[in-house]
């Protein structure tokens, strides 16, 4: 027995948030840090300086809160894709999930930023939400 439709639709909507809704969070996170020096690169040769100096500056953004929790919800999003697309129709399932995720990260940015979402947007937006209706009525029609 398959399940119902609205659990589909759930899926679809859980998978877009977490990918574009955090997006902007993960942006913002990582464009106002600023890694503290490390004084264990201090005695290294330049080149190996050179070569830690980006891993270090991972592990500190990785330990920013505001940073690590958007990137493990989106992250989160992609294993429940991953579970998704083993149970819809691949065809659909992408798609939509895209499109979701394009329409949430668009309102993250504006929750996010503040930023005003422009006419052209807009209508990109609804021209994905239509593209999407075009899809899902062609497969069931």
């Amino acid at each position: 027995m398959s399940p119902p439709p609205i659990n589909y639709i759930l899926s679809f909507l859980l998978v877009g948030l977490a990918w574009g809704f955090t997006t902007p969070f993960i942006r913002r996170a990582a464009l106002t840090h600023s890694p503290p020096p490390h004084p264990s690169l201090s005695n290294l040769p330049p080149l190996r300086r050179k070569l830690l100096s980006p891993f270090f500056s991972v592990v500190d953004l990785l330990r920013n809160p505001s940073y690590a929790i958007p990137l493990l919800l989106n992250l989160t999003g992609s294993i429940w894709f991953f579970l998704l697309i083993g149970k819809a129709e691949l065809s659909l399932t992408v798609p939509i999930v895209n499109t979701c995720a394009f329409l949430f990260t668009v309102l993250g940015e504006w929750w996010v930023e503040g930023k005003v979402i422009s006419r052209d947007t807009l209508v990109g937006m609804m021209l994905s939400v239509g593209g999407i209706a075009v899809c899902v009525h062609s497969k069931n029609g």
